[in-house]
Protein backbone atom coordinates (compact mmCIF):
# COMPACT_ATOMS: atom_id res chain seq x y z
CA UNK A 1 0.00 0.00 0.00
CA UNK A 2 1.37 3.47 -0.52
CA UNK A 3 -0.36 6.32 1.49
CA UNK A 4 0.37 10.05 1.26
CA UNK A 5 1.37 12.07 4.75
CA UNK A 6 1.27 16.02 4.78
CA UNK A 7 2.92 17.42 7.47
CA UNK A 8 6.47 16.92 8.97
CA UNK A 9 6.12 17.75 12.69
CA UNK A 10 6.06 15.31 15.34
CA UNK A 11 3.14 13.56 15.51
CA UNK A 12 3.57 13.78 11.41
CA UNK A 13 6.95 12.14 11.79
CA UNK A 14 5.65 9.61 14.71
CA UNK A 15 2.69 8.89 12.03
CA UNK A 16 5.13 8.12 9.50
CA UNK A 17 7.03 5.16 11.94
CA UNK A 18 3.50 3.60 12.38
CA UNK A 19 2.53 3.46 8.38
CA UNK A 20 6.45 2.62 7.57
CA UNK A 21 6.81 0.15 10.18
CA UNK A 22 3.93 -1.75 8.37
CA UNK A 23 6.03 -2.11 5.11
CA UNK A 24 4.15 0.26 3.38
CA UNK A 25 5.18 3.07 1.12
CA UNK A 26 4.88 6.83 1.65
CA UNK A 27 4.27 9.87 -0.33
CA UNK A 28 5.60 12.91 2.34
CA UNK A 29 4.93 16.23 1.34
CA UNK A 30 7.53 18.19 2.98
CA UNK A 31 7.32 22.12 3.13
CA UNK A 32 10.67 22.27 4.17
CA UNK A 33 14.00 21.65 2.51
CA UNK A 34 16.13 20.54 5.60
CA UNK A 35 13.82 18.59 6.39
CA UNK A 36 13.21 16.38 3.03
CA UNK A 37 16.74 16.56 2.54
CA UNK A 38 17.71 14.81 6.15
CA UNK A 39 15.04 12.19 5.52
CA UNK A 40 16.08 11.95 1.94
CA UNK A 41 20.10 11.47 2.36
CA UNK A 42 19.93 10.04 6.01
CA UNK A 43 16.60 8.46 7.21
CA UNK A 44 15.68 11.02 9.59
CA UNK A 45 14.08 14.19 10.81
CA UNK A 46 16.33 16.34 11.65
CA UNK A 47 14.04 18.24 13.57
CA UNK A 48 11.55 16.13 15.19
CA UNK A 49 11.78 13.04 16.95
CA UNK A 50 15.34 12.99 15.36
CA UNK A 51 15.96 9.71 16.86
CA UNK A 52 13.29 8.17 14.78
CA UNK A 53 14.89 6.01 11.68
CA UNK A 54 13.24 5.35 8.50
CA UNK A 55 13.35 2.44 5.52
CA UNK A 56 14.22 5.11 3.06
CA UNK A 57 13.03 2.17 0.50
CA UNK A 58 9.73 3.22 1.97
CA UNK A 59 9.72 7.01 1.92
CA UNK A 60 9.23 9.66 -0.83
CA UNK A 61 9.87 13.02 0.85
CA UNK A 62 8.33 15.69 -1.83
CA UNK A 63 8.23 19.52 -1.87
CA UNK A 64 4.71 18.98 -4.47
CA UNK A 65 1.36 18.38 -2.77
CA UNK A 66 -0.37 17.46 -5.77
CA UNK A 67 2.54 14.39 -5.95
CA UNK A 68 2.04 13.07 -2.81
CA UNK A 69 -1.70 12.63 -3.19
CA UNK A 70 -1.78 11.58 -6.89
CA UNK A 71 -2.71 8.07 -7.06
CA UNK A 72 -3.01 7.25 -3.45
CA UNK A 73 -6.32 5.77 -1.58
CA UNK A 74 -4.85 6.73 2.04
CA UNK A 75 -4.02 10.71 2.91
CA UNK A 76 -2.67 11.72 5.83
CA UNK A 77 -2.71 14.72 7.11
CA UNK A 78 -0.82 16.16 10.09
CA UNK A 79 -0.20 19.69 10.34
CA UNK A 80 -0.57 22.53 12.76
CA UNK A 81 -4.55 23.58 12.43
CA UNK A 82 -3.95 27.28 12.21
CA UNK A 83 -1.55 26.38 9.02
CA UNK A 84 -3.88 23.68 7.23
CA UNK A 85 -4.66 26.17 4.43
CA UNK A 86 -1.12 27.24 4.09
CA UNK A 87 -0.15 23.09 3.39
CA UNK A 88 -3.04 22.74 1.34
CA UNK A 89 -3.44 26.00 -0.30
CA UNK A 90 -0.80 24.48 -3.77
CA UNK A 91 -3.54 21.83 -4.57
CA UNK A 92 -5.27 21.03 -7.32
CA UNK A 93 -6.05 17.24 -7.41
CA UNK A 94 -9.08 15.95 -6.13
CA UNK A 95 -9.45 14.81 -2.62
CA UNK A 96 -13.57 13.72 -3.25
CA UNK A 97 -11.85 9.83 -4.03
CA UNK A 98 -9.77 9.53 -1.01
CA UNK A 99 -9.96 8.33 2.22
CA UNK A 100 -8.81 11.37 4.30
CA UNK A 101 -6.87 10.41 7.95
CA UNK A 102 -6.95 13.64 10.43
CA UNK A 103 -4.50 13.31 12.76
CA UNK A 104 -5.16 16.91 13.62
CA UNK A 105 -6.49 18.09 17.38
CA UNK A 106 -6.94 21.13 16.48
CA UNK A 107 -9.64 23.71 15.17
CA UNK A 108 -9.16 25.87 11.86
CA UNK A 109 -8.87 29.44 13.13
CA UNK A 110 -10.57 31.46 11.00
CA UNK A 111 -13.12 29.12 9.99
CA UNK A 112 -13.98 28.32 13.66
CA UNK A 113 -14.57 25.01 11.74
CA UNK A 114 -12.98 21.41 12.92
CA UNK A 115 -11.04 19.60 10.30
CA UNK A 116 -13.41 17.55 9.15
CA UNK A 117 -15.89 20.29 8.96
CA UNK A 118 -13.26 22.38 7.09
CA UNK A 119 -12.93 19.46 4.47
CA UNK A 120 -15.58 18.67 3.86
CA UNK A 121 -17.30 21.91 3.13
CA UNK A 122 -13.90 23.26 1.26
CA UNK A 123 -12.82 19.68 -0.78
CA UNK A 124 -16.88 18.07 -1.11
CA UNK A 125 -15.41 15.05 0.54
CA UNK A 126 -17.83 13.09 2.37
CA UNK A 127 -17.79 12.32 6.03
CA UNK A 128 -17.76 8.90 5.58
CA UNK A 129 -14.81 9.27 3.57
CA UNK A 130 -12.93 11.43 6.54
CA UNK A 131 -11.55 9.69 9.43
CA UNK A 132 -9.39 10.95 12.23
CA UNK A 133 -6.85 9.52 14.51
CA UNK A 134 -7.79 9.95 18.67
CA UNK A 135 -5.45 9.72 21.68
CA UNK A 136 -4.46 9.48 24.31
CA UNK A 137 -1.40 9.72 22.81
CA UNK A 138 2.11 11.61 22.32
CA UNK A 139 4.22 11.67 19.77
CA UNK A 140 7.16 11.18 21.76
CA UNK A 141 5.57 8.20 23.24
CA UNK A 142 4.55 6.65 19.94
CA UNK A 143 8.00 7.04 18.33
CA UNK A 144 9.61 5.33 21.04
CA UNK A 145 7.57 2.31 20.29
CA UNK A 146 6.00 3.15 24.19
CA UNK A 147 2.49 0.81 24.49
CA UNK A 148 -0.67 3.39 23.39
CA UNK A 149 -4.05 3.25 22.53
CA UNK A 150 -5.50 4.67 19.33
CA UNK A 151 -8.64 5.34 18.16
CA UNK A 152 -9.87 5.51 14.33
CA UNK A 153 -12.63 7.46 14.29
CA UNK A 154 -15.21 7.50 11.18
CA UNK A 155 -18.85 6.81 10.34
CA UNK A 156 -18.18 4.33 7.67
CA UNK A 157 -16.24 1.56 9.57
CA UNK A 158 -14.75 -0.21 6.84
CA UNK A 159 -12.72 2.67 5.84
CA UNK A 160 -11.75 2.93 10.04
CA UNK A 161 -10.75 -0.35 9.64
CA UNK A 162 -7.88 -0.21 6.59
CA UNK A 163 -6.49 2.97 8.52
CA UNK A 164 -6.66 0.71 11.90
CA UNK A 165 -4.53 -1.62 9.98
CA UNK A 166 -2.67 0.81 8.23
CA UNK A 167 -1.23 2.18 12.10
CA UNK A 168 -1.41 -0.74 13.89
CA UNK A 169 1.27 -2.72 15.61
CA UNK A 170 3.12 -4.16 19.09
CA UNK A 171 2.93 -1.38 20.81
CA UNK A 172 -0.14 0.61 19.31
CA UNK A 173 -3.64 -1.12 20.12
CA UNK A 174 -6.46 0.77 18.01
CA UNK A 175 -10.04 0.88 18.62
CA UNK A 176 -13.22 1.80 16.56
CA UNK A 177 -15.41 4.65 16.77
CA UNK A 178 -18.14 6.45 14.66
CA UNK A 179 -18.61 9.96 16.57
CA UNK A 180 -16.40 11.66 14.76
CA UNK A 181 -18.34 14.53 15.64
CA UNK A 182 -17.51 14.25 19.61
CA UNK A 183 -14.00 13.26 18.67
CA UNK A 184 -13.01 15.94 17.24
CA UNK A 185 -14.49 18.69 19.64
CA UNK A 186 -13.18 16.51 22.46
CA UNK A 187 -9.64 17.06 21.00
CA UNK A 188 -10.24 20.72 20.93
CA UNK A 189 -11.46 21.25 24.24
CA UNK A 190 -8.53 18.74 25.54
CA UNK A 191 -6.20 21.56 24.32
CA UNK A 192 -8.23 24.29 25.90
CA UNK A 193 -8.44 22.13 29.30
CA UNK A 194 -4.55 21.47 28.86
CA UNK A 195 -3.81 25.53 29.41
CA UNK A 196 -6.20 25.85 32.52
CA UNK A 197 -4.15 22.71 34.16
CA UNK A 198 -1.29 24.29 33.34
CA UNK A 199 -2.07 27.82 34.47
CA UNK A 200 -3.06 26.00 37.70
CA UNK A 201 0.28 25.00 38.14
CA UNK A 202 2.14 28.03 37.35
CA UNK A 203 -0.10 29.28 39.74
CA UNK A 204 1.35 27.40 42.25
CA UNK A 205 -1.59 25.44 42.84
CA UNK A 206 -1.22 21.40 44.45
CA UNK A 207 -2.45 18.13 42.77
CA UNK A 208 -5.66 18.22 44.50
CA UNK A 209 -6.89 21.43 42.98
CA UNK A 210 -5.90 20.03 39.80
CA UNK A 211 -7.85 16.91 40.41
CA UNK A 212 -11.05 18.77 41.26
CA UNK A 213 -10.02 20.94 37.95
CA UNK A 214 -9.96 18.52 35.29
CA UNK A 215 -12.45 16.34 36.44
CA UNK A 216 -14.46 19.44 35.88
CA UNK A 217 -13.16 19.95 32.49
CA UNK A 218 -14.73 16.35 31.77
CA UNK A 219 -17.71 17.27 32.95
CA UNK A 220 -17.61 20.30 30.67
CA UNK A 221 -16.59 19.02 27.58
CA UNK A 222 -19.19 16.50 27.56
CA UNK A 223 -22.16 18.78 28.48
CA UNK A 224 -21.34 20.63 25.58
CA UNK A 225 -20.73 17.52 23.20
CA UNK A 226 -23.94 15.97 24.01
CA UNK A 227 -26.12 19.33 23.99
CA UNK A 228 -24.64 20.38 20.74
CA UNK A 229 -24.80 16.58 18.96
CA UNK A 230 -26.91 13.54 21.18
CA UNK A 231 -24.89 10.78 19.94
CA UNK A 232 -24.65 7.34 21.42
CA UNK A 233 -20.96 8.07 22.96
CA UNK A 234 -19.17 7.18 26.67
CA UNK A 235 -17.02 10.02 27.33
CA UNK A 236 -15.39 8.13 29.83
CA UNK A 237 -13.71 6.14 27.16
CA UNK A 238 -10.16 6.99 25.95
CA UNK A 239 -10.55 9.20 23.36
CA UNK A 240 -12.23 11.70 25.04
CA UNK A 241 -11.02 11.53 28.89
CA UNK A 242 -8.47 9.63 28.10
CA UNK A 243 -6.97 12.39 25.40
CA UNK A 244 -7.96 15.30 28.49
CA UNK A 245 -6.17 13.36 31.04
CA UNK A 246 -2.75 12.44 29.19
CA UNK A 247 -2.75 16.50 27.64
CA UNK A 248 -3.47 18.15 30.90
CA UNK A 249 -0.75 15.70 32.69
CA UNK A 250 1.69 14.90 30.12
CA UNK A 251 5.17 16.95 30.24
CA UNK A 252 5.61 16.37 26.71
CA UNK A 253 1.79 18.20 26.83
CA UNK A 254 2.82 21.68 25.02
CA UNK A 255 -1.07 23.44 25.95
CA UNK A 256 0.08 22.58 29.41
CA UNK A 257 3.21 24.15 29.28
CA UNK A 258 1.79 27.65 27.46
CA UNK A 259 -0.66 27.80 30.73
CA UNK A 260 2.26 26.89 33.03
CA UNK A 261 4.56 29.82 31.20
CA UNK A 262 1.46 32.56 31.54
CA UNK A 263 0.38 30.92 35.37
CA UNK A 264 4.27 31.83 36.41
CA UNK A 265 3.33 35.47 35.56
CA UNK A 266 4.51 35.77 31.65
CA UNK A 267 2.57 37.80 28.80
CA UNK A 268 0.79 35.64 26.26
CA UNK A 269 2.51 37.17 23.66
CA UNK A 270 5.84 36.14 25.82
CA UNK A 271 4.73 33.02 26.34
CA UNK A 272 3.74 32.28 22.83
CA UNK A 273 7.23 33.37 21.62
CA UNK A 274 8.55 30.99 24.08
CA UNK A 275 7.36 27.95 22.65
CA UNK A 276 9.17 25.86 20.38
CA UNK A 277 6.12 24.10 19.08
CA UNK A 278 2.12 25.18 18.20
CA UNK A 279 -0.12 25.23 21.07
CA UNK A 280 -3.27 24.49 19.34
CA UNK A 281 -5.43 25.28 22.70
CA UNK A 282 -4.43 29.45 21.94
CA UNK A 283 -6.15 29.11 18.69
CA UNK A 284 -9.22 26.69 20.12
CA UNK A 285 -9.97 28.97 23.16
CA UNK A 286 -10.79 31.70 20.83
CA UNK A 287 -13.28 29.91 18.25
CA UNK A 288 -15.14 27.80 20.94
CA UNK A 289 -15.77 31.10 22.99
CA UNK A 290 -17.02 32.39 20.05
CA UNK A 291 -19.13 28.92 18.54
CA UNK A 292 -21.02 28.90 22.48
CA UNK A 293 -21.96 32.53 22.18
CA UNK A 294 -24.21 30.63 19.67
CA UNK A 295 -24.34 27.46 21.87
CA UNK A 296 -25.11 28.93 24.97
CA UNK A 297 -23.54 26.05 26.85
CA UNK A 298 -22.23 26.78 30.42
CA UNK A 299 -18.40 26.91 30.17
CA UNK A 300 -16.85 28.85 32.81
CA UNK A 301 -13.46 26.83 32.72
CA UNK A 302 -13.99 28.05 28.94
CA UNK A 303 -14.56 31.31 29.79
CA UNK A 304 -11.60 31.82 32.28
CA UNK A 305 -9.09 30.67 29.71
CA UNK A 306 -10.54 32.75 26.88
CA UNK A 307 -10.43 36.17 29.65
CA UNK A 308 -6.74 35.08 30.76
CA UNK A 309 -5.79 34.85 27.15
CA UNK A 310 -7.73 37.63 25.16
CA UNK A 311 -8.60 39.96 27.22
CA UNK A 312 -5.54 40.09 29.75
CA UNK A 313 -7.93 38.99 33.07
CA UNK A 314 -5.33 38.56 36.10
CA UNK A 315 -4.99 34.44 36.12
CA UNK A 316 -5.26 34.43 39.76
CA UNK A 317 -8.35 36.72 40.29
CA UNK A 318 -9.87 34.78 37.61
CA UNK A 319 -8.99 31.19 39.39
CA UNK A 320 -10.32 32.63 42.86
CA UNK A 321 -13.52 33.31 40.90
CA UNK A 322 -13.69 29.88 39.33
CA UNK A 323 -12.87 27.98 42.21
CA UNK A 324 -16.27 29.58 43.99
CA UNK A 325 -18.27 28.22 41.04
CA UNK A 326 -17.18 25.26 40.64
Amino acid sequence: MTCALIGYGSWATAVAGLITANGNELNWYIRNDEVREGLRCDGHNPKYLSELEFDRSLIRPLADVNEAVRGVKYVFISVPSAFLKTFLAPLSESLEDKVIVSAIKGIVPDECKTISEYLHDTYGISFSKICMIAGPSHAEEVSMGKLSYLTTVCSNEENASAVRSLIASRSIITSYSADLYGAEYAAVLKNIYAIAAGLSDGLGYGDNFKAMLVSKCAREMTRFIEQTYPFDRDTLEPAYLGDLLVTSYSTFSRNRRLGQIIGRGCTVNSALNEMTMVAEGYYAVDCMHKLNETHGVNMPILNLVYDILYRSAPARRKFRELAKIL
